[in-house]
């Protein structure tokens, strides 16, 4: 690897932080969502209910427990630590006045704690949650007024912290919103009995990437020196069989990665995306000036998730497999609990598709497997799983720097420390090399402890990833 590769772990505000009304943050569209157990759809209320347990509530409380978290991270080693802003710590009702000093005050202090060890902040602008208030007020993203309050959100964090964040992303899965049947998560979207879906979608996409490239022309001006990326949820797809029909079915399944890659990178909509809109059926109004914008908004690198791959084919599949974006299960793939294949394999297929489509710096921003951690009697916390998972995925990333010349900048494993599941509110499917004692009812200490995987990811980034043996 490089060396100045960027070893590091991720989380997101809403899954970690709590205090989810502490210092004058305002509801944001996470507080008022239950997650829903395995193969169940999420719960979505309209405002926070009287006696009930929302999970991200109290996430594992890093709001309070930064320090401690942070220290942990440089005990591993950290390069990097891949983090979001809560837009309603910065503006509680999206459509403020005035920025709120507490919360931009709570970011300073996080990136004072992570610089005094030497670590990145990577910092994703739109992570999964946006101001309550805005979708009430205006239709969250199907308006166009809540670009301008997004790119003042965006210049206000910049500005406050460009000597102390370098790399940032704008939109977390960017690309889910056209994915995900009910987009909540993404866009703040329940659709209307009479409205039309296709429409919604894509317009509410097209202002979230109005909204990414206005921030980044922004972030530019403010300091050229910032790096700022997309972030696409990468679901890489396979042809089930050599029948030349499933190659093109295929290619259909992959058209929403590339949709917001061609416009974030290339800076305008390719024939890919009309073929996309064309599948989906609706339409986009663009404005005086959106082409010209799209164009001087492109971004500097790509940062990606990958968990899994699925398998495509033009005859029905009989069993699915996945998360937001389904496919068919492939036999030659081993499967989580949580119905999500391993491939790892598909980790160094994706570098090279998206390298060879873009010819821009990647930056893998989450990967990793959600399983049960059993705490032994000592204390000790043994998840060879974990290891064997990232093991063979950090193969597939060095198999695709050393042999295949890919630029990949950097890696940040999900989940580096246990946290609220996004899908399902659940603590019991955890990621993190730090084991959190809290549990699916809320109950636990809090306490921080180290799993076998913490000593051996430390290991990892020591040696630059060359020794990953146990």
């Amino acid at each position: 690897m490089n060396k100045n590769f960027l070893w590091g772990g991720a989380t997101a505000a809403n899954q970690c932080e709590g205090a989810w009304n502490v210092d004058g943050k305002g509801p944001s569209i996470a507080d008022v969502e239950l997650g829903g157990k395995r193969g169940t759809p999420r719960v979505i209320h309209d405002s926070v209910q009287p006696d009930t347990y929302y999970p991200s509530h109290e996430g594992i409380d890093f709001y309070h427990h930064y320090k401690e978290d942070i220290a942990l991270f440089a005990e591993m080693g950290f390069k990097c630590y891949r983090m979001s802003i809560a837009w309603t710590r910065i503006f509680p009702n999206g459509d403020d006045a005035e920025p709120n000093e507490a919360g931009l005050q709570f970011y300073d202090d996080v990136f004072d704690e992570l610089l005094k060890y030497g670590i990145e902040p990577v910092v994703t602008l739109h992570h999964y949650e946006m101001p309550l208030a805005l979708v009430k007020k205006y239709g969250s993203w199907r308006n166009r007024k809540v670009v301008d309050f997004a790119v003042r959100y965006a210049k206000v964090v910049f500005e406050r912290y460009k000597n102390k964040v370098k790399y940032w992303l704008t939109f977390n899965e960017i690309n889910a919103i056209l994915i995900s049947p009910r987009p909540w998560h993404q866009a703040g979207l329940v659709y209307g009995p009479d409205e039309n879906a296709a429409d919604t979608k894509l317009q509410a996409a097209h202002h979230q990437l109005i909204a990414s490239a206005l921030s980044v022309k922004a972030g530019h001006e403010i300091n050229p020196d910032f790096k700022i990326g997309c972030m696409l949820i990468y679901h890489l797809s396979y042809p089930y069989t050599c029948n030349p029909e499933d190659q093109i079915v295929n290619r259909e399944k992959m058209l929403p990665q590339f949709y917001f890659g061609d416009v974030q990178v290339r800076g305008y909509y390719s024939n890919t995306c009309q073929r996309l809109i064309d599948k989906i059926g609706g339409k986009i109004v663009m404005e005086p000036g959106d082409e010209e914008i799209l164009r001087e908004g492109v971004v500097d690198y790509i940062g990606f998730s990958y968990y899994f791959s699925s398998v495509e084919s033009v005859e029905p599949m009989k069993e699915m497999v996945g998360n937001i974006a389904k496919g068919g299960r492939n036999p030659y793939l081993q499967i989580t609990d949580w119905g999500w294949q391993i491939d790892p394999t598909g980790l160094r297929t994706t570098l090279n598709q998206l390298y060879d489509r873009y010819q821009k710096p990647l930056f893998i921003v989450e990967n990793g497997v959600g399983a049960v951690d059993t705490v032994e009697e000592d204390g000790s916390i043994h998840d060879p799983y974990r290891i064997e998972y990232l093991r063979k995925h950090i193969q597939g990333i060095k198999g695709a720097v050393e042999i295949d010349h890919v630029d990949v900048m950097g890696y940040t494993p999900w989940g580096c420390i246990d946290l609220v599941s996004a899908g399902t509110g659940e603590m019991e499917k955890r990621y993190g090399f730090i084991y959190v004692d809290k549990d699916n009812k809320g109950n636990g200490t809090l306490a921080r402890s180290r799993k076998d995987s913490f000593f051996w990811y430390k290991k990892v980034i020591a040696t630059n990833g060359e020794d990953l043996e146990d």
